[in-house]
């Protein structure tokens, strides 16, 4: 049985349909592909001060469809870089998701409706479990569930980090 890991931080509430391009522009990647350079200008096109407030822990919550549009992966390291270590949605699209697992970034899936800008937020894994509690509405909430492995990538910071220390090789 694996030990429970928990990530605790202050819930940044976004909506449906957040594409790539609105966690990144474009245009900002001309510049520059620095993540730590992009980072100040996180979510810029819904909130042009949204990157400034951003405080490291912080848990981005969206609604359906989080990091549809182009499969860019610098979108995922990006939200790393500002200090975000997980994003809460209703459902993501299939290629962000996959850059969110392989780059260390937690990727949970559940029923955010109820879940407000400012909330305290607790992501707690255990075995494949994974529970949103909200401090505020004194609320749990069961997430889909993460295979093992999935939790263990997460765990040693990426896909090229479990690899190294596994030899190589997937486990599980």
């Amino acid at each position: 049985m694996r030990t429970a890991r928990e990530i605790t931080g202050r819930a940044r509430r976004l909506g449906d349909d957040v594409n790539t391009d609105y966690i990144i522009s474009s245009t900002r990647k001309r510049d520059s592909l620095d993540e730590r350079v992009l980072a100040r200008y996180l979510l810029e096109t819904l909130d042009p001060e949204f990157a400034a407030s951003v405080k490291p822990g912080d848990i981005l919550v969206a609604g359906r469809n989080f990091g549809c549009g182009s499969a860019m992966e610098i979108a995922v390291t990006v939200i790393l870089a500002a200090g975000i270590r997980a994003v809460v949605a209703q459902s993501f699209a299939r290629t962000f998701y996959r850059n969110a697992i392989n780059n260390g970034l937690l990727p949970v899936e559940c029923d955010t409706s109820a879940i407000v800008e400012g909330d305290q937020l607790t992501v707690r894994l255990a075995d494949t479990r994974v529970e949103v509690a909200n401090v505020r509405s004194a609320t749990l909430t069961a997430a889909r569930p993460l295979p093992a492995f999935v939790q263990e990538i997460h765990a040693r910071g990426g896909l090229v980090s479990y690899l190294r220390s596994h030899g190589g090789k997937m486990e599980g």
